[in-house]
C-alpha cells in the first residue's frame, strides 16, 4: 500500500509559541455530494482512550461522520470504518492501543475496503507515529488533533485513492467553530472553552500534541451553553487543558471568571469545569464559584507533588506554600467546598523527604478524591531526559503509601455523608449492580440506589446509608 504523507508531526515546531493571534474558522455544514455518495450508509466504530477532551473529540467525529450519512455501530466486526482515538499521557494507554490495533488484523484480512484509522495525541509524537506505521500495515489513515474537522474528506480520500494517508500537522493551532456534534449523553454535556496548553510542565506531552493555548470566543461558548440549556441539559462541564487561562490569548476583555458568572445566570442546574491549574486560579474565580448555586463546589486542583523542589523541577510555577494558601482561600470563601487532585509518585530524583512532603500535604488538605500515578516518561519532554536512580520497587512502595494516606482522608469525608440527603443526577443502571441505579452528587460522589428508568436524567434527593469509600449506597427520598 502506497503511503501519502500530507503532514507529519514535529515536536520542535509544536513547541513554538508566539504572539500570532488565534485563527478562527467556521465550517460550511453543506457537505460535498461526492463524499456523501461514497460514505452514506457505511458503518463506523470509534474506540476512545484518555481524558474528557478525547471524549469531546469523539462526539465531534461522530457528528461529522453522521452528517455525511454514516451510521454508528457498537459491533466492530460489521464496521466499514474503525477509529482508535488515542491518549499519550501515560505509557499504559499506548500499550492498550498497540494491543487493540493488533486485534484488528483479522478484520482487515476479511474486508479489504475496511478503513482503520488512528488519531489523537499518541500519533502527534514522531517516534510513536513511525513505530505505528512500520508495525501495523493494516492501518490506512492517521490524522492528528488539528485535523478532526477534515475527517470526512480524509476517509473519502483513503477509500478512493487506495493509499495510506498520514495527515498530522504540528502547529500553534486554530479554533474551528460550527462543527456538527453527536453527544454521547442526553443530559450531561462537555463544552470546550479552550484548547492546548502553554505551561510546559516538564513531564507533560500535551502542549506538543494539542498546540498552544487558544480560547474560543466568549459569544461562541455561551451560544453553545444556551443551546444546551434550551435542550434541557442538566449538567455542563467546561473543558480545557487549563480552564483558568481562558481568555488570556484574546483581546475581548473576558476571563474564566466572566464565563463562570455568565453560566451562573443560566437555568442549567449544574456547571462544572476541568482542569484547573493552581497558578492561574484567582480571587474573582473563587467569588463566582461561591456566589452561584448552580456552579458546583467541587474543584479538581492538581498538585502533582507536595515538595517545592519537585514542583520546581516539574515547572509547575507554584510552591507548596502557594498551593496551600490557595486551598485555604478557597475553603474560607466557598462553603461546602470539596477538592480532588492529581499526584505523580516517583518523579525523577524524588527523595524520601520530598515524597514525605507530598504525604503531609495530602493529610493537611484532606482531599475527597484523587488520581494517582507512578511517573511515566514521555518522549520529547524534558523530564524524559533526566537521570533517575530511583528503583521501580521504591516507586511502587511510595505509591501504595500515598494511596493509604489518601484513603484515610477520602474514607473520613465519605463517612461524614452517611445519614445526610444529597441531590443526585440519575445517570442510569449501575455498572456494578443491574438491580440498582447510579448517579453523582454535587460533590461528585458516585451513589448507587434503587430507582426506575423514569428518573434517568433527573436530579433527585437520595439519603446516604452506607459508605464504600469511593462510592456510596443510598435510598431515594420521595
Amino acid at each position: 500500500m502506497k503511503t501519502r504523507v500530507i503532514a507529519k508531526p514535529d515536536l520542535k515546531l509544536a513547541a513554538k509559541r508566539g504572539r500570532t493571534p488565534t485563527t478562527f474558522h467556521r465550517v460550511n455544514n453543506s457537505s460535498n455530494t461526492e463524499i456523501i455518495n461514497k460514505l452514506k450508509n457505511r458503518k463506523y466504530f470509534i474506540k476512545t482512550y484518555g481524558c474528557q477532551a478525547n471524549v469531546r473529540d469523539e462526539e465531534t467525529m461522530r457528528g461529522i461522520l453522521e452528517s455525511v450519512g454514516m451510521i454508528s455501530t457498537d459491533n466492530v466486526n460489521e464496521s466499514d470504518l474503525i477509529i482508535i482515538n488515542t491518549c499519550a499521557v501515560r505509557e499504559n494507554a499506548e500499550d492498550k492501543v498497540y494491543g487493540e490495533v493488533g486485534n484488528l488484523k483479522h478484520l482487515k484480512a476479511k474486508k479489504k475496503d475496511l478503513v482503520i484509522a488512528i488519531c489523537g495525541c499518541m500519533v502527534e509524537q514522531p517516534e510513536i507515529l513511525d513505530r505505528l506505521i512500520n508495525t501495523f500495515k493494516e492501518v490506512n489513515l492517521y490524522f492528528g488533533t488539528h485535523e478532526i474537522y477534515n475527517l470526512a474528506s480524509l476517509v473519502y480520500e483513503t477509500l478512493t485513492s487506495g493509499e495510506r494517508i498520514v495527515s498530522i500537522e504540528s502547529k500553534a493551532g486554530e479554533v474551528v467553530e460550527d462543527l456538527p456534534s453527536c453527544r454521547n449523553n442526553k443530559f450531561k454535556a462537555f463544552v470546550n472553552i479552550m484548547y492546548g496548553c502553554d505551561k510546559f510542565c516538564t513531564y507533560c506531552i500535551v502542549p506538543y500534541t494539542r498546540g498552544k493555548e487558544r480560547s474560543r470566543r466568549f459569544e461562541d461558548v455561551m451560544k453553545e451553553v444556551k443551546e444546551l440549556e434550551a435542550q434541557g441539559y442538566q449538567e455542563v462541564t467546561f473543558l480545557g487543558q487549563n480552564v483558568n487561562a481562558y481568555g488570556k490569548d484574546l483581546d475581548e476583555g473576558y476571563d474564566f471568571a466572566d464565563l463562570l458568572v455568565a453560566a451562573g445566570h443560566t437555568n442549567i442546574p449544574r456547571i462544572r469545569f476541568t482542569t484547573s491549574h493552581p497558578w492561574d486560579f484567582n480571587g474573582r474565580m473563587i467569588e463566582a464559584i461561591a456566589k452561584y448555586p448552580n456552579i458546583m463546589k467541587f474543584i479538581h486542583l492538581p498538585v502533582q507533588s507536595g515538595s517545592s523542589e519537585v514542583l520546581k523541577r516539574m515547572n509547575r510555577r507554584y510552591t507548596r506554600e502557594d498551593y496551600l494558601n490557595l486551598v485555604k482561600k478557597m475553603k474560607d470563601n466557598i462553603p461546602g467546598l470539596t477538592l480532588s487532585t492529581d499526584i505523580i509518585v516517583g518523579f525523577p530524583n524524588e527523595t524520601d523527604e520530598e515524597f514525605n512532603d507530598t504525604l503531609t500535604l495530602v493529610d493537611e488538605v484532606g482531599y475527597d478524591a484523587a488520581f494517582t500515578f507512578i511517573y511515566s516518561p514521555r518522549r520529547g519532554t524534558p523530564a524524559a531526559k533526566m537521570e533517575d536512580p530511583i528503583t521501580y520497587e521504591t516507586k511502587v512502595k511510595r505509591f501504595k503509601e500515598l494511596v493509604s494516606h489518601l484513603e484515610n482522608s477520602i474514607s473520613k469525608k465519605s463517612n461524614e455523608m452517611i445519614g445526610k440527603v444529597y441531590p443526585v443526577l440519575v445517570e442510569g443502571v449501575s455498572k456494578t449492580n443491574k438491580d440498582m441505579f447510579s448517579g453523582y452528587t454535587e460533590n461528585n460522589k458516585l451513589v448507587h440506589f434503587k430507582a426506575d428508568e423514569t428518573l434517568v436524567g433527573q436530579i433527585v434527593n437520595v439519603k446516604i446509608t452506607e459508605s464504600h469509600t469511593y462510592s456510596m449506597l443510598g435510598e431515594l427520598v420521595k
